[in-house]
C-alpha cells in the first residue's frame, strides 16, 4: 500500500499537549531505550517494542481508567491502541524519528471499529508500525522488510486508509475527552476515518 503524507515532515516531530515529549518521565525512558542502540533503527525497534509489549493494552487486561496524553499512557502502563500510537509518537519525536498516525476501519462485535496506528520515517521511507500489544491471535511485529501488523485488512467493509497524519484525528480526540471509562470509550469510537486532524 502507498502512503500518503499529509503534512510538512518537520510536523512529524513537533510536541502538544497529547505527545508531551517535554515530560521528563517519557525523555528518561526513551533515553534508556536508546542507550545501547548501534543505530536508528535498533532505537525505533527498542521503543517500539517496549510500547507494544510492557504498555497493556486496557481490554487484555480488563482495565476501565482511561488515558490518552502519552505521559498518561506511560504513568498507568495501559491504554488502547490510540493511546499507545501516542506514547510512541512522542518517545520517537522525542529522539529525532517523525512518526505519524495511521487508521484502519476493522470488524468488530457485527460492526466495525477505527483501529489507530503508527508510521515512522527511516532513510527516506514511511513504515507503519502496529503496537496494539500482542495476544494469542495477535503477532505484530517491528519490520521494514514487509508489513507485520496486528490486523491486515481482510474483510468485506474493512478498509486501510493510507493517509499519515501528523495529529490524531479530532474524531478521536472527542471521543477521549468525553468517556470516562474505557468501556464508554469504546462504544463511542468512530466506525471510520473522519477527517479534520486538530
Amino acid at each position: 500500500m502507498q502512503l500518503n503524507q499529509m503534512d510538512d515532515i518537520t510536523d512529524y516531530l513537533k510536541d502538544s499537549e497529547i505527545m508531551d515529549y517535554n515530560s521528563s518521565r517519557i525523555q528518561e525512558k526513551a533515553l534508556k531505550l536508546s542507550l545501547d542502540s548501534k543505530n536508528q533503527l535498533e532505537t525505533i525497534k527498542n521503543i517500539y517494542e517496549f510500547v507494544r509489549d510492557e504498555i497493556l493494552h486496557s481490554l487484555d487486561i480488563n482495565g476501565q481508567k482511561v488515558t490518552f496524553k502519552a505521559s498518561e499512557v506511560l504513568d498507568n502502563g495501559q491504554g488502547i491502541c490510540f493511546a499507545k500510537s501516542n506514547l510512541l509518537a512522542a518517545m520517537l519525536r522525542f529522539l529525532k524519528v517523525p512518526t505519524g498516525f495511521c487508521y484502519q476501519r476493522l470488524t468488530h462485535e457485527g460492526g466495525y471499529i477505527l483501529h489507530g496506528l503508527n508510521a515512522v520515517f527511516l532513510d527516506g521511507k514511511w513504515y507503519r508500525l502496529d503496537a496494539r500489544g500482542n495476544r494469542e491471535d495477535v503477532n505484530a511485529q517491528f519490520s521494514v522488510d514487509g508489513e507485520k501488523i496486528a490486523f491486515p485488512v481482510s474483510k468485506d467493509g474493512e478498509v486501510d486508509y493510507p493517509e499519515i497524519y501528523s495529529k490524531p484525528l479530532e474524531s478521536v480526540t472527542t471521543v477521549f475527552n468525553s468517556a470516562e471509562t474505557v468501556s464508554e470509550l469504546m462504544e463511542k469510537i468512530p466506525d471510520r476515518l473522519i477527517e479534520n486532524s486538530i
